[in-house]
């Protein structure tokens, strides 16, 4: 916590509701949105998260820049129904950004038909800056001054947005050249 107190709990980061999940009493809740602002830093194993307008932020990379992950998850409905009485995958699909059951108490299966699909935004801290990136060529303005490096260096090492071990080194390499 901010004030220097430290608790321990059983954790786990719900990225479909984006909230920080403990277990009290045999019973799943979520950290109360008005206590995010107590919080400093939850570690999960070696895992490091904070609190940044009230959403949590898993720092992956620390040096002169400051890499974060935010966590999210989409719903989707797997069958919609189609035309005769069948369903369909493709027609018209109707995603939640999340799922809440009962309140605060989470159960943490999904219903039937539904699945999850989780993706990754990304914030550089770079010069006191906080800048977000969903992309390879928003991650390439953020180093404007290094493009060039940034392009051989995708080119030969096949870098991917949704790969965050790619994006962790591609970063390590922009920092050290």
């Amino acid at each position: 916590m901010k004030t220097g107190v430290k608790y321990s709990a059983l954790l786990n980061y719900n990225s479909l509701s984006e909230e920080m999940i403990f277990e009290n009493e045999g019973k799943k809740l979520a950290i109360a949105k008005e206590e995010l602002g107590q919080v400093d830093t939850v570690f999960i194993k070696d895992r490091k998260f904070f609190t940044l307008n009230n959403r949590f932020f898993e720092l992956i990379y620390h040096s002169t820049s400051d890499l974060y992950a935010e966590h999210k998850c989409r719903l989707n409905y797997l069958d919609k129904p189609a035309a005769y009485g069948g369903t369909s995958k493709t027609a018209a699909s109707t995603s939640a950004s999340s799922f809440y059951s009962g309140g605060s108490f989470y159960e943490l299966k999904l219903p039937d038909k539904y699945e999850t699909n989780p993706y990754t935004y990304y914030w550089l801290k770079k010069n006191g800056e906080l800048n977000m990136f969903i992309n390879m060529r928003q991650l390439m303005k953020l180093y404007d001054n290094k493009k060039e490096l940034f392009k051989a260096y995708v080119n030969t090492h096949d870098v991917k947005y949704n790969n965050e071990v790619s994006i962790v080194q591609l970063i390590h390499y922009l920092e050290s050249n």
